[in-house]
């Protein structure tokens, strides 16, 4: 791997990881458009509780990894929201650009031992 291209990616997955870090605390609580569409028909109290109505989020359950390290956006086990939020921005660009560059590895492995 030449210089500048290393210097390039790791330039790269600092700008990545600052982003994930920083920005990622100011994304919003508001709901996205699938939530939006699934709380339609429902009534909520000042609690965010159902009250009444018929909409999809009455089906809502957890999901797979919802006791997992990093389920929901956050770190298990980290009270300021803020940095949880952060941490695992930076952790998701770390795990991402690893299982990444490890596959891109592989390949280019296997790409020059078959043309020699």
């Amino acid at each position: 791997m030449s210089k500048r291209l290393g210097w390039f990616l790791a330039a790269g997955l600092l700008v990545a990881a600052l982003l994930a870090g920083v920005v990622s605390s100011f994304a919003s609580g508001s709901p996205d458009g699938l939530d939006y569409a699934a709380r339609q028909g429902c009534t909520f109290d000042a609690d965010d509780e159902i009250t009444g109505g018929t909409c999809m989020l009455q089906q809502e359950g957890d999901h797979q990894t919802a006791g997992s390290p990093l389920a929901d956006y956050g770190i298990r086990g980290i009270d300021n929201e803020y940095l949880s939020t952060g941490l695992s921005g930076v952790l998701g660009v770390l795990i991402t650009f690893g299982i990444g560059g490890g596959i891109f590895w592989l390949v280019r492995r296997r790409g020059t031992v078959a043309s020699d």
